[in-house]
């Protein structure tokens, strides 16, 4: 499958921000799973941006304002060709052992309430079956609800609500499989949905769990499937907030607005749209 992802994120600031530095994991890598065609990443504002790689080897982009600015759109434009691995991850120098995986943070670190809730139901079974029996559990227990999107929650909030996102079903997802002794890293990338519905409010997030002998394997407990080439992978830490498509400060600007536009769609979708549009 070949997709087409358009996703900008802009800040309003109050007043003009006086210095503004960002870290951008917004830069997709090759893998067996997907091939990167072409990939953009444009401010409007006096910047610059220096590209490196950090511990879990995602790329990243540091942006730093030249001058003050009273907003800021970041754009990231790009091309995917993607095929179904059957959610193993292939293809990628790992930097870190999967023993670093088991440590649990803040975000993700289980109460009483998911540790039992793990145990039960992870079953019985060898690594794999346990990880699609959790999976299948938490989509049945934690309702979808797309309209409770906020700053990223720790798992164990999340679990008690009893609803959420798709970051909160990757970061309990990853505190149960860490609670039975399975490493796992939240994902975040891009579905493109099979119901036509293109713009989206934000990008999407899953889980990884390793299991021997397999390696890495994708685990979209929001949906209930391991991931395929609908899916686009971008970046992976410890939580969410370690996988941050942008994270950052500014200096001044008082209160800041942030608004988000993202579509996803094959290419075929974006060229039929060109045409519609009278594009070239």
């Amino acid at each position: 499958m070949r997709i087409r992802i358009d996703h900008a994120t802009r800040y309003d600031y109050a007043s003009p921000a006086r210095f503004i530095i960002q870290s951008l994991r917004l830069t997709p890598s090759s893998n067996e799973g997907q091939q990167v065609r072409d990939w953009r990443l444009e401010t409007d504002v006096d910047a610059r941006l220096r590209r490196s790689e950090d511990a879990f080897g995602n790329i990243v982009h540091t942006l730093y304002t030249e001058r003050s600015a009273s907003a800021l759109t970041i754009r990231v434009t790009g091309e995917v060709a993607t095929a179904n691995t059957g959610g193993l991850v292939r293809g990628i120098r790992e930097k870190l052992a999967p023993q670093v995986f088991l440590r649990n943070t803040p975000m993700t670190a289980p109460d009483r309430g998911l540790s039992a809730f793990a145990s039960k139901a992870a079953g019985k079974g060898g690594v794999l079956d346990r990880a699609h029996s959790l999976m299948a559990a938490i989509r049945d227990r934690i309702n979808y609800d797309a309209g409770f999107y906020e700053a990223a929650r720790p798992a164990a909030e999340a679990f008690a609500r009893g609803h959420g996102v798709c970051q909160d079903h990757a970061q309990i997802f990853i505190a149960c499989a860490r609670r039975l002794g399975i490493p796992a890293r939240y994902v975040s990338g891009h579905l493109c949905r099979t119901d036509g519905q293109v713009d989206q409010e934000a990008s999407h997030a899953w889980a990884e769990a390793y299991i021997e002998d397999l390696g890495w394997v994708g685990f979209d407990a929001a949906n209930g499937v391991c991931p395929d080439e609908a899916y686009v992978r971008v970046a992976v830490g410890l939580d969410a907030l370690g996988a941050a498509p942008i994270r950052g400060t500014s200096y001044g600007g008082g209160a800041e607005t942030l608004s988000v536009r993202l579509s996803v769609r094959r290419m075929q979708q974006a060229q039929a749209q060109q045409q519609r549009m009278g594009w070239s």
